[in-house]
């Protein structure tokens, strides 16, 4: 038996003798994907981990995703594959900064991105994800002050089509951020007949060529039912994976990191493999561990997303 095959029966086996069960992000690689009891965006994953009913999570993802699955389920034992597996996005609001950042506009709310750690969701009023971002702000009267943190690029286009003027934290994705329109073009003149579909990550002047702009469970719903057959995605190269297996007869192109044509794959999402599952759930570490304070504040604001979301017909 291939080895994959090998370490894929075993990873099945423990988690059901260890009444496990295995969460994943889109930008996993598609081994990890199609393992997965559950794959989504970080609302659907959210949403999914307040219904978690086995003794062990393992999520393959990042840092801030597993903390997010701890805070929703504080007596869980979670599991993160690698722990070095971070965030740039959450890497740019460190706590204390943020913290002095907030004590500068006290009559502002913030509204904090869910690529953050638990501590500066803590220090926020409440959490959206880019499924619902514009609900979140819109949520607060035109005359409330607000903070977006920690992504630029996502909160200017939130600014852009609610004409708010939120003030804007200065972080964003490497991974969406470093896409530009030449690179964007240039497949377009290739695919002169596909939809561009990106990322509200990407820079605002990314967005400007973009036929759709969305989540990444609204880019892939997006694909699958639009009538159209062939897509450039401005996006991490691991969404195409659901994309061709919800539509295996339409293309896809991603758009480039750079002019060499390099994989646009977020460096600290591939770092889960299926060797580290197989050691996570064997040795069941390394596990997120967070004090019960900070579980405390953090789950406020997540929780104040979520009952948004109901409200507003996004999740159920």
């Amino acid at each position: 038996m291939p080895r994959n095959e090998e370490l894929i029966e075993s990873i099945k086996r423990l988690k059901r003798e260890k009444n496990a069960i295995i969460l994943a992000h889109y930008y996993q690689v598609p081994e990890i994907q199609d393992l997965a009891d559950f794959i989504g965006d970080s609302l659907a994953l959210s949403q999914f981990a307040t219904k978690v009913e086995q003794d062990i999570i393992v999520f393959c993802g990042v840092h801030f995703m597993a903390e997010t699955a701890k805070i929703l389920n504080p007596s869980k034992k979670v599991l993160l594959p690698d722990l070095l597996a971070g965030c740039s996005l959450a890497d740019s609001a460190p706590e204390a900064d943020f913290a002095e950042f907030k004590s500068q506009h006290p009559n502002h709310k913030i509204i904090t991105y869910i690529n953050s750690t638990a501590a500066v969701k803590a220090l926020s009023d409440v959490i959206c994800t880019s499924g619902n971002a514009l609900q979140i702000v819109e949520s607060f009267p035109k005359d409330q002050p607000l903070i977006f943190a920690p992504d630029k690029n996502l909160g200017g286009y939130i600014n852009r089509v609610t004409e708010r003027d939120m003030i804007l934290w200065q972080g964003s994705c490497v991974v969406h951020d470093q896409l530009n329109t030449q690179l964007i073009i240039e497949q377009k003149q290739k695919h002169p007949d596909a939809l561009v579909i990106a990322h509200p990550e990407c820079n605002a002047p990314v967005l400007e060529l973009a036929d759709y702009i969305g989540s990444t469970n609204g880019m892939i719903a997006f694909a699958k039912k639009s009538p159209a057959t062939r897509f450039i995605v401005a996006s991490e190269t691991g969404i195409v994976h659901q994309m061709q297996k919800d539509a295996p007869d339409k293309e896809f192109f991603v758009v480039p990191a750079d002019e060499s044509c390099s994989c646009n794959d977020c460096p600290f999402m591939k770092m889960n493999t299926l060797e580290k599952l197989y050691s996570t759930l064997l040795n069941e570490t390394p596990e997120i561990v967070l004090e019960d304070e900070l579980i405390q504040k953090a789950y406020q604001p997540i929780r104040r997303m979520l009952d948004i979301s109901i409200e507003k017909g996004i999740i159920k």
